[in-house]
């Protein structure tokens, strides 16, 4: 069963023996006994962000793990169960990021604002950050779809509550259990990915009601960062 313990600002998804996927700015596939969403202060900068992880890590009394990073408190963390999935959300849409099905009228990003919120020396990332585990055994392709039916999910519920599919700064990681009960495919259509679906959606609903209580949540028009997608393509025949 993956366990959650929150330390210090350090929220701690542990499995003894997991297989990983990250997002991250150092992910990939890897095996560890716990991956980490840590929440960075106001103001964060550092750029050496191992050291970073490395130090807080071991503040918080942990091993040194995959990680991802927030600007979200750890007591707006959310969790949510279904069948053999466990999911850990945290959901901030300070920086939204809009991708419109029109260009017209959007050049110039939110109402003249600069389209590059990192730019700016007090940019703070909202992130929606999602650790999903799954209690079956799942081969590199498979994880790989659990990844992407996360995201999936995760994009449908913030177009739903805030009319973007995700943020300038989301990450995910999913795991698995080497030599639990083999599972082939994690697709919308399989009870693994339908119960990540579901846990997807529940638990970024719960975090963004933590982060936000009864305000209005942030919206692409409002946000103080964020970026539209607003170039052209040229469409082709393969």
């Amino acid at each position: 069963m993956f366990e959650t313990t929150v330390r210090d600002g350090v929220c701690q998804i542990r499995r003894e023996g997991a297989r990983w996927l990250s997002t991250a700015w150092d992910g990939g596939y890897r095996t560890a006994d716990a991956v980490y969403n840590v929440t960075v202060p106001e103001g964060f900068d550092r750029t050496d962000l191992a050291a970073y992880r490395a130090e807080r890590l071991s503040g918080a009394g942990f091993a040194v793990g995959p990680a991802l990073l927030t600007g979200v408190h750890m007591e707006h963390a959310r969790c949510a169960r279904s069948g053999p999935v466990s999911v850990l959300a945290t959901a901030g849409l300070s920086n939204p990021a809009a991708l419109p099905m029109s260009t017209a009228g959007t050049a110039d990003g939110f109402g003249g604002r600069a389209s590059n919120p990192a730019d700016r020396p007090d940019w703070r990332p909202g992130t929606v950050n999602l650790v999903v585990g799954v209690e079956r055994e799942l081969d590199d392709g498979a994880l790989a779809t659990l990844l992407a039916s996360a995201v999936e999910a995760k994009a449908a519920t913030l177009l739903d509550a805030a009319d973007v599919p995700g943020t300038t700064s989301d990450a995910a990681i999913v795991g698995c259990v080497p030599g639990a009960e083999r599972a082939s495919f994690a697709g919308s259509a399989t009870e693994i990915g339908a119960a990540t679906r579901v846990c997807v959606r529940d638990a970024i609903r719960a975090g963004l009601a933590a982060r936000y209580g009864d305000d209005a949540l942030p919206t692409v028009d409002g946000a103080e960062y964020g970026v539209v997608t607003d170039r052209d393509t040229e469409v082709v025949e393969p």
